[in-house]
């Protein structure tokens, strides 16, 4: 059997200007899991990375901490398949229709546009996003500008497709990515219906990895949200 582990990237920098960058936290997140495989033997023959700067630097991290040590590390391949869900460009399409025709969704961004204290202001935003893409995932909100749930989950199979004829029998692959392909390709694995899909994209570990089996006739979960490197509560994180 080959083995596919796919990687959710470390912490990015969540409300800010530039979201799709490492924090300081997700750089030490991605480095302390490259030298926790390199301690445990973990060896790759293939590496794919998600199209998204996050992605390709939690990948570039680890594969530093293998090359200082004089470890093998394959030339990665980045798959654009392998790109999250538009989750804020949803937020950004739709909010400003669905305020003025959900008393709900309008009272929620209020709180959060007067928001003080920072964890606050999370929260809230959590709110607001898991509101508004359950809709889109429902499809009950549509828009020529916004990929929809099932053009995603289809993309995401392609790149899956993709790796799986790339492999050879017993293959190791690694693959640096978000937290809704990995979601969705735990969906293919075991048939979840799309909103416990999406419940599941919320619920992944910066920097943890989840496993999977396959061969030509199987795709089966082995392991979700691993994340036994990060031992410092300070680096358990989902954003």
């Amino acid at each position: 059997m080959a083995l596919l582990t796919l990687v959710r990237h470390g912490q990015a920098s969540f409300l800010q200007q530039n979201y799709d960058k490492l924090s300081e936290r997700g750089e030490s997140q991605s480095r302390i899991l490259g030298e926790y495989w390199l301690r445990t033997g973990a060896r790759f023959g293939q590496i794919y990375y998600g199209p998204a700067c996050r992605h390709l630097r939690t990948g570039e991290i680890v594969a530093e901490v293998y090359r200082q040590a004089g470890v093998a590390w394959p030339q990665p391949v980045t798959l654009p398949e392998l790109d999250e869900y538009p989750g804020i460009e949803v937020v950004r399409t739709f909010l400003p229709g669905l305020m003025e025709t959900h008393e709900d969704i309008r009272a929620l961004d209020a709180e959060f546009r007067q928001a003080g204290e920072q964890d606050v202001a999370f929260r809230l935003f959590d709110k607001l996003f898991a509101r508004i893409t359950r809709m889109w995932v429902a499809e009950e909100l549509d828009s020529p500008d916004v990929e929809p749930w099932k053009d995603f989950c289809a993309r995401i199979d392609r790149g899956l497709a993709l790796i799986r004829d790339a492999a050879g029998k017993n293959a190791r692959i690694a693959v640096f990515t978000s937290g809704g392909v990995i979601a969705a390709t735990v969906r293919k694995a075991l048939d979840l219906a799309p909103q416990k899909t999406l419940e599941l994209s919320w619920t992944s570990r910066n920097a943890s990895y989840t496993e999977l089996l396959f061969s030509p006739e199987r795709f089966s979960l082995a392991s979700f949200n691993n994340h036994p490197h990060l031992e410092n509560e300070d680096l358990l994180t989902y954003r």
